[in-house]
């Protein structure tokens, strides 16, 4: 009676022991534009989007993309990697959100980090927002395109802290605006090298709590500002070095509405040329620090009236 018990009992830990493995979520799946989403996700039997290949991914592991494809919308709620890189790695947004990230409903919100690296995300003329990060730790945007939403390029809506980081992205004809930031607590930090945002309705949008810097970027082409910090309750603040601010059909930067917070600009080394209405607008709630070298000349109205010069060159 003993043994028959043993082996029962050797049984059924086998048994458990190949379910739990069956269901074990790799460090890194695989999609593929032919690939199927009852697949395990491996680099021999990949998925067929991001969507059904996040299940299969633990937590701080990666998506990589094997060869060229429509990889469909996805929400997040992980820490993960979309990694793109070598191969074209497309979502195709009409209707939705390209990219949510959102950990609001898990056990930890605001502590997963998120990296999307080489994904084309266009809207097709009907898409909502690119991305839109909504609730999580950081958000990375590294070498992507987006493309043809009707609200912004990258919305961050908080309620807490966040961290943004965009490298070497672009971020064109899209209804509002490329980069828009606020929270209702805590700060956002923004950070974006080398990015374009262009034939928006403001490139860059530093609304309530957030602090962007942005260095060696183009901001041109937008309808209304190349560089809005707008505050309407606490603060807004945008650093901006080394960059094209033109062909707008507005202000090149303008800091300050009639919300009633106080927005803030600081600009260096910067070309704001060509703007239909002014190179810079200090307006109500707003102040602009002009550090050395900016060339603010070919706008409707030149120069920086209202501003404050710091050192030497301005």
């Amino acid at each position: 009676m003993a043994s028959k018990m043993f082996r029962l009992l050797l049984c059924v830990s086998l048994a458990v022991g190949f379910s739990s493995g069956a269901f074990a979520q790799a460090t890194r799946t695989w999609v593929s534009g032919v690939g199927d989403d009852v697949n395990p996700c491996s680099r021999t039997a990949p998925c067929k989007t991001f969507a059904g290949a996040i299940s299969k991914t633990a937590a701080g592991g990666e998506i990589s993309v094997l060869d060229p494809g429509g990889f469909g919308a996805i929400t997040i709620t992980k820490s993960i990697t979309l990694n793109g890189t070598g191969t074209l790695a497309g979502i195709l947004s009409a209707g939705t959100n390209g990219v949510n990230v959102n950990d609001s409903a898990t056990g930890t919100p605001n502590t997963i980090v998120v990296i999307l690296r080489d994904i084309s995300i266009n809207g097709a003329g009907t898409g909502i927002n690119g991305i839109n990060y909504t609730s999580g730790k950081s958000l990375a945007v590294e070498h992507c395109w987006i493309n043809g939403v009707t609200n912004n390029g990258i919305t961050v809506n908080k309620t807490s802290d966040g961290h943004l980081k965009v490298l070497d992205t672009i971020i064109e004809n899209n209804t509002q605006d490329g980069i828009n930031t606020t929270t209702t607590a805590g700060t956002i930090l923004a950070t974006i090298d080398r990015t374009r945002a262009m034939s928006c309705a403001n490139g860059l949008h530093a609304k309530n709590r957030s602090r962007m810097e942005a260095r060696d970027c183009v901001f041109s082409n937008n309808v209304t500002n190349g560089v809005f910090s707008d505050s309407t309750s606490g603060f807004a603040t945008i650093r901006v070095w080394n960059s094209q601010i033109s062909l707008n059909g507005g202000n090149g930067v303008r800091a300050g509405n009639t919300g009633g917070g106080v927005s803030g600009a600081e600009i260096a080394l910067n070309q704001i040329n060509n703007n239909t209405s002014n190179g810079v607008l200090v307006a109500s709630g707003g102040t602009v620090e002009t550090f050395s070298n900016n060339s603010i000349r070919g706008n409707a109205t030149d120069g920086c009236p209202g501003c404050t010069a710091v050192g030497p060159g301005n």
